[in-house]
Order: C-alpha cells, then sequence, then structure tokens
C-alpha cells in the first residue's frame, strides 16, 4: 500500500507542477491528492513538497484552511484569464476557442461558488 501511495504521490506531483504552468491541468487537485498520498507513505516527499513554492502558492492555504481570500482568488482568476485569453487569442479553431472560453466560465464559476472565499 505504501508503494502505491508514493506512486500515486508522485504521478499527481508532476501533474500538479505541470498544471502550474499549463492552464488546461488542474494545479491545486493534484497537489492535495499528492500531499494526502506523501502524508501516509513518506515523510521526506510530504516534507519536501510542503517546502515547494508551488505547493505554498497554490495549495497551502486551501489545504489549511478550506478556501482562498477573496485576494488569492482573483490573483488566481487573474492568471488564468491571462493564459486562457492568449490561447483563445492564437488558436485558429472556433471550435477549440469555445471550448476554452467555457473552460475558463467554468473555472470561474467552481472558485467563486464551490471555493470557499475565507476572510483576509
Amino acid at each position: 500500500m505504501r508503494l502505491l501511495l508514493l506512486s500515486v504521490g508522485v504521478i499527481a506531483t508532476i501533474l500538479g507542477f505541470v498544471g502550474a504552468f499549463m492552464p488546461l491541468l488542474p494545479t491545486t487537485p493534484f497537489l492535495l491528492l499528492a500531499v494526502f498520498c506523501f502524508a501516509r507513505s513518506s515523510d521526506a516527499f510530504h516534507n519536501w513538497l510542503i517546502k515547494t513554492k508551488v505547493y505554498q502558492s497554490y495549495v497551502q492555504e486551501f489545504y489549511e484552511r478550506g478556501g482562498y481570500t477573496l485576494k488569492k482568488k482573483f490573483q488566481l482568476l487573474f492568471s488564468v484569464v491571462i493564459v486562457v485569453g492568449l490561447s483563445i487569442y492564437f488558436v485558429d479553431h472556433l471550435y477549440v476557442k469555445i471550448g476554452l472560453a467555457v473552460m475558463l466560465v467554468m473555472q470561474v464559476i467552481v472558485l467563486f461558488t464551490l471555493v470557499k472565499t475565507l476572510d483576509e
């Protein structure tokens, strides 16, 4: 079981780190899964992950407090809008543009309706 959790944690960490730079992959869920797996399988990996800048930027507040402050939500939204907006601008296919726009709208809905807003 330990090896399975460690393997899933490594894969989730890789996907989470890639997601920090690619708008179509979600960072937070993958890193939450990784920290869960590492907490049960490897103290060394767990301690390493929670000290990374990516974890601290995207996940720590959500993991510790169950949500994001309104300021953090707008910071996350700003970065997503820039990356997805540029993708929409540079893509030549109408259906891909529509898909990206729908994805962006869904991310906004989830961020502001399902993710708890914390006090500053």
